[in-house]
């Protein structure tokens, strides 16, 4: 059982199991709470306090027992201890909870039952991570947003009942209180539901699953089924598991696209005739609910019985990533959108949505939305989940409509949180715990009046490539907790003094045998490149006093890297090692490309996307290359739906005789080759002169390249890199704009 409420233990027992304890000075004592309280004031010195006692301190014990009781250990009270734990309830409190850490008392005062929660979990933190020791301190805390979220899908990937606790456990240490289950999808339905069992039976499994990112092209399979459910007692026993540590579970259940396991138990709910399945593979699909009558009877049945499940006052609907050509191919559909005056798809899905929400509401529910449910009209009271960056929570702010944030960008634990090369397999992008940290939940566009309905933030855990619990929690749990700062602490930004705290965590929790990421003592570079100095890394790691040894290629010894910055000259691979005491960090290795444009300057005249800007233009002529599996990090720069258009300008005139570049092709992820390449050079007036044109590019795994010789003396270029476009029916992501994703301009 994961340690994270192991408290009632040190409540209720002796401290003389570590060893009797008295006032003493102690450098080693750890307040490393995460997340951070709004005050904590420490004498760095260890209580004396060896037993604790509070059978009598709180009156109304029976009012908590219900969550108390079902803790790791059994409440056990000492007759005949000391009554050195006050608990008081003062409702006036201006904070949650205050802690008062003294030589032999402890009071616990809190305003609330959720502040007596947020107090245990803070002393929990400080217990676990002393090894039973309590420091002097006082402590006071509230929280900053009042939704605090965890998502999980077990669409793609299943976990075992006690494995969705434990998961739950982990949000319980780091204070969140919302579960967003993400429990339907294309690939599994994992409900049961009395009224239609074939969603078990059938729309519970598939044939088999894709391995691997090859979808779309080049697929393979594992030819197993897969599959299996939750059941109804087994849903309420987990719900109230977390109720039990105040923690609110929101089902999700997904409409009216990723229905394609729905479908294939119930087929006649679709807009075709024909047989449907259950995905094998992931994306989007064109199989959706047709909006008929018997499909909202349906969703009436699924939700009544789903009430019974979750207390929760809201249901999350999806409303993603719905195609709309089945429905516009449907003669019923055409019929429906005259009758009710529909002008396109976007207005039919509203409706659909808008017949949801009110059945949702006869139930005395709420809806959640991923932020495509604002196309063609938001359902009144409908609460809008901004997944797709920033825009949709400022849209539906501005209408006054209640927002969570969860952008891709800063939410997507599912993506690299590291750019070592024995990083294990994710979906791509690149999301490291740093970007977490650095998150800002309220967009800078909402005015005052505005932010008031941004209520919190979420991160989203997607499981197509976290095929079991170990991995789960190497991709979930550091970027958990960071997360859990970002949405409690108002405490000013310092990422070297909270990655200090989080690595107090990450050894407590390899202590416990959980497969947390250390990436805290990995190096890390940023690039930099100018006309004058050239090529500059300069290297740094998260923490504080850490000392960092580098060898260039010519080298066979590590030095130290005096001031973490190096200018690199030589061609090869340059490594880095990060070193705090006796542990050590990853190798991290720079392999330099030296070429031409290294001493230039490089101007966009549109920028990337801003999830995918890399360190800045300047990435792609820097001479270090991008990933071939992964078009995140600090090398490749992302477009979504625009072409490259950039300007690289020389201090003097030089002579060229090949230019260079690579693409990222992954048509299962919406990114595609460029249509064309255009080049121009510039001349001292400032006109420009067309010296190549061609969509003729060679294919290297997940890459295209192409390379052009030709002659030329200029001092500036222009190089346009044109976006694929629509990307085509049949594909995933049709009728999106792709994704275009740009690498290294070498130019010799």
């Amino acid at each position: 059982m994961i340690p994270t409420l192991r408290l009632l233990t040190y409540l209720v027992l002796l401290f003389c199991a570590y060893g009797c304890l008295e006032k003493t000075d102690s450098t080693n004592i750890s307040t490393s709470v995460i997340p951070h309280p709004v005050v904590l004031e420490t004498e760095n010195k260890t209580s004396a306090i060896t037993q604790l006692n509070y059978c009598e301190a709180i009156n109304d014990l029976d009012r908590y027992q219900g969550w108390i009781s079902s803790w790791s250990y059994p409440i056990n009270c000492l007759d005949d201890a000391d009554e050195n734990v006050s608990f008081i309830n003062d409702t006036s409190l201006s904070y949650e909870y205050e802690l008062r850490i003294q030589n032999n008392d402890l009071e616990i005062i809190f305003a609330s039952e959720e502040g007596l929660r947020g107090a245990l979990s803070t002393l929990n933190q400080l217990l676990e991570l002393n090894e039973g020791k309590l420091p002097i301190a006082k402590i006071k805390d509230k929280h900053r947003f009042n939704y605090r979220g965890m998502h999980l899908d077990v669409s793609r990937h299943m976990f075992t009942t006690e494995e969705v606790k434990k998961y739950i456990d982990f949000l319980a240490f780091y204070k969140f209180n919302f579960f967003h289950w993400h429990l339907t999808d294309d690939q599994g339905w994992r409900i049961e539901i009395k009224k239609y069992p074939l969603l078990q039976e059938k729309g519970a499994y598939r044939d088999e699953t894709i391995i691997g990112h090859n979808y779309g092209a080049n697929e393979e399979y594992d030819g197993k089924r897969y599959g299996g459910y939750y059941t109804q007692e087994e849903l309420k026993e987990i719900v109230a598991y977390a109720h039990q540590r105040g923690i609110e579970v929101i089902p999700e259940i997904d409409v009216p696209g990723h229905t394609s396991a729905v479908l294939s138990a119930y087929p006649e709910l679709g807009c075709q005739d024909k047989a449907y399945k259950t995905a094998t593979r992931w994306g989007v699909f064109y199989d959706v609910l047709c909006p008929y009558e018997k499909t909202f009877e349906f969703l009436d049945g699924v939700f009544e019985e789903l009430k019974e499940i979750f207390p929760s006052q809201y249901v999350h609907i999806g409303g993603d990533e719905c195609p709309k050509d089945h429905w516009n191919n449907s003669s019923f559909c055409k019929n429906l959108m005259q009758e009710l005056n529909l002008k396109n798809g976007n207005e039919l899905q509203s409706h659909f949505i808008k017949r949801v929400s009110n059945i949702l509401a006869s139930k005395g529910k709420v809806i959640i939305g991923w932020d495509e449910i604002l196309e063609g009209g938001l359902a009144e009271g409908a609460t809008v989940m901004s997944w797709r960056g920033e825009a949709g929570g400022i849209e539906a702010a501005r209408e006054g409509h209640e927002v969570i944030m969860t952008p891709t960008s800063h939410c997507y634990f599912d993506y690299y949180q590291s750019k070592d090369e024995n990083e294990p397999l994710a979906i791509g992008g690149f999301l490291p715990i740093e970007k977490v940290y650095n998150w800002e939940v309220i967009p800078k566009a909402l005015t005052q009046d505005q932010q008031k309905y941004i209520l919190g933030g979420q991160a989203n855990l997607w499981t197509e490539y976290i095929p079991d619990f170990s991995k789960l929690e190497y991709m979930a749990l550091a970027r958990m907790a960071t997360l859990s700062e970002v949405l409690w602490s108002n405490k000013e930004k310092d990422f070297q003094e909270f990655a200090t705290r989080l690595y107090k965590h990450v050894l407590f929790w390899e202590q416990e045998n959980v497969n947390i990421a250390n990436h805290l003592l990995d190096a890390s570079s940023v690039v930099s490149v100018s006309a004058d100095d050239g090529v500059i890394a300069q290297v740094h790691s998260p923490l504080k006093n850490t000392t960092i040894n580098y060898n260039s290629p010519s080298d066979t010894i590590f030095k130290v890297l005096k001031e973490g910055r190096l200018e690199l000259k030589e061609k090869g691979k340059y490594s880095f090692i990060a070193n705090l005491g006796e542990r050590q960090g990853r190798e991290f290795q720079l392999e330099f490309n030296p070429h031409l444009a290294n001493y230039s300057s490089i101007r966009l005249n549109d920028p990337p996307a801003d999830k995918y800007k890399a360190n800045g233009a300047q990435s792609i002529i820097n001479g270090i290359s991008g990933s071939e599996d992964s078009y995140g990090g600090s090398e490749w720069l992302g477009f979504e739906g625009k072409n490259m258009d950039a300007e690289i300008s020389f201090n003097s005139k030089v002579d060229i005789n090949s230019i260079s570049m690579r693409f990222y092709n992954a048509p299962g992820q919406w990114i595609y080759s460029p249509s064309k390449i255009e080049i121009f050079s510039i001349d001292d007036s400032g006109a420009e002169k067309l010296v190549l044109e061609t969509d003729d590019f060679k294919s290297i795994g997940n890459t295209d390249e192409i390379r052009f010789e030709q002659n030329l003396n200029l001092s500036k270029l222009r190089i346009i890199v044109h976006n694929f476009g629509e990307i085509p029916s049949g594909k995933p992501g049709a009728g999106h704009r792709s994704w275009l994703f740009v690498d290294e301009i070498i130019i010799n």
